[in-house]
């Protein structure tokens, strides 16, 4: 493949490119990680709380499953600065956007795991009625047309072939 055969659309080398997409990521993930570290902030508190020793067993589980969602998902999204930083000046800056692009991407469904479960522990401890997992459900639906259904369907519908 040519050089020119391998440009985009956009008058840039496959370097220029790479450093393109690695500052349009890092400002992606620099949303998500304040996200994930304030609710994992949060999370980590509970425990510490007189509240927690009177959670129904069910719950107190469902808590360590969303601390370790949180925890997992916080690794994942700063993962991509750890990458930058230990690969810096090794010159694979196009490598190493793609592999940033993957851990943001588990570091997503994490974080969409990780809320899914915030919100199902809460919604149980402050009400007991049947209808809380169809709210979680229907939130997690938002979540994922926002998060993915959208940006698939425009990803589809707008790249040209």
């Amino acid at each position: 493949m040519t050089e020119e055969e391998r440009r985009t659309g956009r008058d840039e080398t496959e370097d220029e490119r790479a450093d393109r997409m690695w500052g349009e990521l890092i400002q992606e993930v620099r949303v998500a990680q304040t996200g994930v570290q304030i609710l994992f902030g949060f999370l980590l508190t509970v425990v510490f709380t007189p509240k927690y020793a009177q959670l129904e067993h069910s719950n107190q589980v469902l808590y360590i499953v969303t601390v370790v969602l949180g925890a997992t998902a916080t690794g994942a999204l700063i993962g991509p600065v750890s990458l930058h930083r230990l690969v810096s000046g090794r010159k694979v800056k196009p490598q190493a956007v793609r592999w940033a692009s993957r851990l943001t991407f588990v570091g997503l469904l994490l974080l969409l795991a990780t809320m899914t479960a915030a919100l199902l522990l809460i919604l149980r401890v402050a009400t007991h009625d049947g209808y809380v997992p169809w709210l979680v459900a229907g939130v997690v639906m938002w979540y994922v047309v926002c998060w993915y259904v959208v940006p698939l369907w425009a990803r589809h519908r707008h790249t040209s072939r």
